[in-house]
């Protein structure tokens, strides 16, 4: 067995959408540390993509776009078609978050968010389907789903579209393996805890306090979402399908203390 192959991403093509920050700029990261040979990454705020890919390296291509609508899903693919016979890895991480109280949640917080976290990785995936199929030859192409932690236990925080979502995104990405593994692509998902982002400002602001409601009593870092994510991309993921993949420090499976500050910050 080749170890150093076995996590290699060595010549593969990725695309991770919601990729100029947070989870998805450290997945991006941990793609070209392990070899992808493009990056593209994807989201609203053109400066920031740019910023995001110059930083990053040659490897790394900003495509600025709103994948919230349809057209601009069909925008997307289309853009990607026209510069590549096959895509290695999708990343569906583009999302969005909702907090109000129970009787004043808004209907536009529901759509919103269910929206872009559920019905925009379904039909980006299908969308790009014949450039994923494309890429299964030698290996398995892969979908990676970015889901929470919120979708698998509820939070105390009034979020209610955006635990719905993720939930939602579990499953989906379950029934979507199912079919796509037909065709030698590997869906799976990554449940993310408590990772310092603009969605998650109480770990990137105060991170010590976070820290206090996690087994591992740490936010998380760069090296443990690349991981996850290089993992399920690489050789070593191939025979996981369909599975949500938890980096959380422990907090769905560990103990929590009854008085620590909820580490999701939503």
């Amino acid at each position: 067995m080749d170890f150093a192959k076995l996590f290699s991403l060595e010549g593969r093509v990725a695309v991770v959408t919601g990729g100029s920050r947070g989870i998805g700029e450290m997945i991006a990261e941990g793609f070209i540390a392990a070899g992808c040979e493009r990056v593209y990454v994807t989201a609203r705020k053109v400066e920031v993509v740019q910023e995001t890919a110059a930083r990053l390296g040659p490897k790394c291509i900003a495509l600025p776009g709103d994948i919230s609508t349809t057209a601009g899903i069909e925008a997307l693919a289309e853009d990607l078609r026209a510069r590549e016979s096959r895509i290695d890895i999708l990343v569906n991480n583009a999302g969005a978050a909702w907090g109000a109280e129970f009787t004043e949640f808004p209907e536009a917080g529901w759509d919103k968010v269910m929206n872009l976290n559920v019905k925009t990785p379904f039909f980006l995936t299908q969308k790009l389907h014949d450039l994923l199929k494309a890429a299964a030859t030698d290996h398995p192409a892969k979908v990676i789903n970015i889901a929470s932690i919120d979708g698998l236990r509820p939070n105390p925080w009034e979020t209610y579209s955006y635990q719905a979502s993720k939930s939602a995104l579990i499953h989906l990405t379950r029934r979507m393996a199912a079919r796509l593994i037909k065709d030698n692509i590997v869906a799976s998902c990554i449940c993310p805890g408590a990772f310092p982002s603009e969605m998650n400002k109480a770990a990137a602001r105060n991170p010590d306090a976070s820290a206090k409601g996690i087994p591992s009593r740490r936010v998380g870092t760069i090296e443990d979402m690349a991981g996850g994510a290089i993992y399920l991309a690489s050789r070593a993921g191939d025979y996981v399908v369909g599975t949500p993949l938890p980096i959380d420090g422990g907090i769905v499976n560990g103990w929590v203390p009854q008085d620590a500050v909820d580490p999701s910050g939503h």
